[in-house]
């Protein structure tokens, strides 16, 4: 073996033969499945949730400090940014929510746990969050449409 990282790739036939083993598969060789996504997806949502938690605190600060810090930080995510910011931060929830529940079930149950279902639950999830998120932000909205024609 010329190079030292060779020797990490030696196997065992069934036989006891040596066999060189392949390295570990990258994404590339994988079907990217619905499953795939949302599973990265969760992982970078628990993420996003610590820094929209960081805003949420601050809102709730300031708050407490008075009218004016509070009238501050409404500014900002009443901007349009913040709306995008706060938008993706329900979408993160909803997300983390969602799949924390199926992670439950599967754990409580031991069931639903082939890839088949568990790549059309992954659909049905998207559906779930879809709505989920859609739903609040129409009622986002749609109170702010009520409170502009008072």
């Amino acid at each position: 073996m010329s190079d030292i990282r060779d020797t990490f790739y030696v196997g065992h036939k069934s036989d006891g033969t040596l066999k060189k083993r392949p390295m570990s598969p990258h994404l590339q060789v994988y079907k990217p499945v619905p499953s795939m996504a949302l599973s990265i997806l969760n992982r970078i949502t628990g993420a996003a949730l610590s820094g929209g938690s960081t805003l949420m605190v601050a809102w709730l600060a300031s708050a407490a400090k008075g009218p004016k810090p509070f009238k501050t930080v409404q500014k900002v995510t009443g901007s349009f940014m913040g709306q995008i910011i706060l938008f993706g931060f329900s979408v993160s929830f909803f997300l983390h929510l969602i799949r924390g529940i199926r992670h439950l079930i599967w754990d409580a149950t031991g069931q639903r746990l082939d890839k088949e279902t568990i790549n059309k639950d992954s659909k049905t999830d998207i559906v779930t969050i879809s709505a989920l998120t859609l739903g609040l932000w129409t009622i986002i909205i749609g109170k702010r449409l009520r409170k502009k024609r008072k």
